[in-house]
């Protein structure tokens, strides 16, 4: 095997395609400034390491056989990431991480989180003779409440954008405030507690199913927010989900405001009021202060210290589709 891959050296494979596209040995020893008797000793060194026949003999063309056909093939798409990958390499060295994972917490509007990926992977890197799409690669992880902070802190993703930060960051870490998120309470019109007196008391919204989003973390303490002691808990694992079985009439439990207000509107939810403060969210976006920052999540940085991106995150829930 080793053998085999010293053999199928990116120089041999060009040899097989000028070969093949030039349809002579003559021909193609004239392209490559060779020989053809040192083309032809170079292509049975080829076929001895491979123990096959490349070409048939019998025949006064460069004729493929059918396992030279396939060495072809495949070593066509290897040249060609071959040169991709040094393109690659070359942009790197521009600055332009090869990856970049951003975990978001699901609370944000997906809409805005799109649109920010649309923006970025339509950036041109300018910084090589021909324009081309940026060498970094977009993973996208989405993460619910202390889920979203563990996947930043743990290695696994570059930005977590939507942390509800409740106490110290981990050391190394930077955040910023993104905004404050109200959360209602809410409830379908043939919920029980929809002609209920208000404002609801604790007692009387522990007596109904609450409809929570389970935390994704896995290794630090989970969040649980809005559940009473002793109440009825339906875990669902994403806020499209929450929404899903809210309208449903499966549960009480509170929404993001610009996500409940159409909803309220075209009367699929009602608004309660309850005796407990309301509740405002904080959400921030965090990544790992180090020196040497990749010019990808500059990028993003600077998107998100925008007051327009900030915003649509918290808003641009209207219309998200069940």
């Amino acid at each position: 095997m080793p053998e085999r891959r010293r053999a199928l050296t990116p120089d041999a494979l060009e040899m097989m395609d000028t070969i093949a596209r030039t349809g002579s040995f003559a021909a193609a020893a004239r392209e490559l400034g060779k020989v053809p008797s040192a083309l032809t000793y170079s292509v049975r060194q080829l076929e001895e390491s491979l123990d096959v026949l490349l070409f048939d003999r019998s025949s006064r063309q460069a004729q493929l056989t059918a396992a030279g056909e396939e060495l072809l093939r495949e070593g066509r798409r290897l040249l060609q990431q071959i040169d991709a990958v040094a393109h690659r390499v070359q942009r790197v060295a521009t600055g332009w991480e090869p990856s970049l994972t951003i975990a978001v917490d699901n609370i944000l509007a997906p809409r805005a989180v799109f649109d920010l990926i649309e923006a970025f992977l339509s950036l041109r890197c300018s910084d090589q003779a021909e324009a081309g799409p940026l060498p970094t690669r977009l993973k996208l992880r989405t993460e619910v409440m202390t889920g979203t902070l563990e996947a930043l802190s743990s290695g696994q993703a570059d930005l977590a954008i939507g942390v509800p930060v409740t106490g110290g960051l981990p050391q190394g870490l930077r955040s910023e405030l993104i905004g404050r998120l109200p959360m209602l309470m809410a409830v379908a019109p043939h919920h029980p507690l929809a002609e209920a007196s208000e404002p609801l008391s604790a007692q009387t919204l522990a007596q109904h199913r609450v409809i929570a989003i389970a935390d994704t973390a896995q290794r630090m303490d989970r969040l649980t927010t809005g559940i009473l002691p002793g109440q009825d808990v339906l875990t669902v694992p994403s806020l499209v989900a929450k929404l899903e079985a809210q309208i449903r009439g499966l549960g009480c439990g509170r929404l993001p405001e610009p996500l409940l207000r159409p909803h309220v509107e075209a009367g699929r939810l009602v608004v309660k009021h309850t005796e407990s403060p309301p509740t405002v969210v904080e959400l921030h976006y965090v990544w790992r202060d180090a020196p040497g920052r990749g010019r990808a999540l500059g990028w993003w940085l600077e998107q998100l210290g925008s007051d327009i991106t900030r915003r649509a995150l918290l808003e641009q829930h209207a219309g998200l589709i069940l």
